[in-house]
């Protein structure tokens, strides 16, 4: 439903407004707003990133002049707030206070919605768990999920030390002169941070904790949806390096949200996009068309409205899902996520013992296997298989053609028949992975691929295991060696359309170097070792052990 235009108010800008917190800290705020007598909503904005930033340039001085009072604040120790910035752990209180504080401003009505991405969103959940009573919605953008469900190794991701770096003072700090290729060889993982010239005792504390347990459930939330039952928009995109939390927090909202209102007033958005989304049309070498970018500042200021001014726009009422299928290259809605006509259809891995690289024998196809021999390779942490990004953490990985990393032989590679006719694959993808290992402790690795008539080998999702944690992230146990284990592996969600002719890819590698550590193979404690042990690996594939991923088929038409 298309809004009427509506006259837009002058704005005026309150720079440095010293807002206080309940232990006396005041933290920096600039405020935008509309030139008028009557009170208005407000959108509150908390960020490690400046508060004048280009987030806040392009998007604060719309909403105030469409009738809300946009509040962009410097979270605690950084930009002009006073206090230490420690991530995450003062964020639910100082978003309670921050926002019962817009709410008592004379040119406030009372009504309070927060919006923003990435760490902007994750602390948004961390206030709502505090149960503001002025919060009445949210806006929710490539959400970062709690500890381990992205990066679940124990440790943090290497690119993860290039974001502390850059945070790391009370203004942004220059990642570009840092070698970050040779800081993530450095082992052990636990001093890397020497390597930047810089101590960074953040660092070290994520290595220490290396499993789930008590200090990490401090800035867990999608455990607790059930104590929730605000309206939340959630926007992410298929690239998006923490794609993973959009769709779970979605699906959490929607099935144990405190009250039925709660479950019912949740929009999911995901587009062709990475991290930054909706910014251009091209990703890597793809280009998804006009069409896939889409009025962003339009859909989050209805939103508002509906929720924040109580106006009867329509956003409530169409359907709640909105995804760009990749490959048809078009936006489509939905009524649910996962969609109820999906057909769950494994395809199984097939060979005849020797799939390493693509020039291997490796096969995919929905044929149950029967007898068939296994396959090897030998995971050496000294050379590991390179994950396609840039160095630093602003974007990990895209649409990248892995074609040259297949050629491999530590990579197993399994590949359908060019396909006969289109194949819609929309939803969440699971790997079910038979394998066993020489060492105590290792890494699978799995790769979800469109091979193109012309042998790109477009990379659409993945996933990994960390053997030690294959009953859990707070149950660490070591493997038997020798013993053969049934992993279950998540490898995120995608929305891609194979177009006849091309071929459908998995790869099965023990590594994926830097978008997670290296596994050392040696089962000592992780993030503190410098020696390593080569794992000679075998993956399994045959009636009793019928390794296969799990395709969300949506059927045509």
């Amino acid at each position: 439903m298309l809004q009427q235009k509506q006259a837009l108010l002058d704005v005026r800008v309150q720079r440095d407004v010293r807002v206080p917190m309940r232990d006396g800290v005041t933290l920096s705020a600039d405020l935008y707003l509309p030139e008028t007598e009557q009170p208005v909503p407000a959108i509150v904005v908390r960020s490690p990133y400046g508060k004048a930033g280009e987030f806040v340039h392009h998007t604060a001085p719309y909403f105030a002049a469409r009738g809300y009072g946009f509040v962009s604040m410097d979270v605690r120790g950084r930009g002009d707030s006073d206090g230490k910035f420690i991530p995450y752990i003062n964020e639910g209180a100082d978003g309670h206070d921050s926002i019962e504080w817009a709410a008592a401003q004379p040119w406030c009505d009372g009504a309070v919605g927060t919006m923003g991405g990435s760490y902007l969103a994750r602390i948004q959940w961390l206030t709502a768990l505090t149960q503001p009573p002025h919060l009445k919605a949210m806006i929710s953008t490539v959400t970062p999920s709690d500890p381990f469900v992205e990066t679940p190794t124990g440790v943090p991701g290497p690119q993860h030390l290039c974001w502390l770096y850059m945070t790391s003072g009370r203004v942004m700090q220059d990642v570009d002169v840092i070698d970050w290729e040779a800081v993530y060889w450095h082992l052990p993982l636990m001093t890397m941070d020497e390597k930047t010239g810089k101590s960074l005792p953040r660092w070290r504390e994520e290595v220490e904790h290396s499993r789930l347990d008590d200090w990490w459930r401090r800035i867990a939330y999608q455990e607790r949806f059930h104590e929730l039952d605000l309206p939340v928009l959630h926007i992410s995109g298929w690239y998006d390096d923490e794609q993973v939390g959009t769709p779970l927090n979605y699906v959490g909202m929607t099935t144990r949200a405190k009250t039925e209102f709660g479950r019912k007033h949740q929009k999911l958005v995901m587009g062709p996009w990475p991290h930054q989304v909706n910014r251009s049309t091209r990703l890597g070498e793809l280009d998804f068309g006009p069409q896939s970018l889409i009025d962003l500042n339009g859909l989050q200021l209805r939103w508002f409205d509906r929720w924040l001014k109580g106006e009867a726009n329509g956003v409530a009422e169409e359907p709640p899902v909105s995804i760009f299928v990749m490959g048809e290259n078009r936006w489509r809605q939905e009524r649910e996520w996962p969609l109820r006509r999906t057909r769950w259809i494994p395809y199984y891995l097939h060979s005849g013992g020797r799939a390493n690289s693509r020039f291997g024998d490796g096969r995919l196809s929905t044929e149950v296997p029967g007898e068939e021999p296994s396959d090897r390779y030998s995971y050496d942490p000294a050379h590991p298989v390179p994950f396609i990004t840039d160095p630093t953490s602003n974007q990990i990985g895209g649409p990248d053609d892995y074609s040259a990393v297949e050629r491999r032989d530590d990579v197993l590679v399994y590949t359908t028949p060019p396909l006969e006719e289109a194949l819609e694959v929309t939803g969440p993808i699971r790997m079910r992975l038979f394998a066993s290992s020489s060492a105590r402790d290792t890494d699978f690795m799995v790769k979800f691929l469109d091979v193109w008539p012309n042998r790109f080998a477009q990379r659409l999702t993945d996933g990994m295991v960390r053997g030690r944690f294959r009953n859990g992230m707070d149950r660490p146990e070591l493997l038997e060696p020798g013993q053969v284990y049934e992993y279950e592996i998540d490898c995120w969600n995608i929305s891609h359309l194979f177009q006849k002719g091309h071929r459908i890819r998995v790869e099965v590698a023990s590594s994926a170097f830097p978008k997670y550590d290296r596994n050392l193979n040696t089962g000592a404690e992780l993030g503190q070792g410098t020696e390593m042990v080569v794992a000679e690996q075998t993956v399994f594939h045959d009636r009793e052990h019928p390794s296969a991923i799990i395709l969300p088929v949506i059927p045509r038409g």
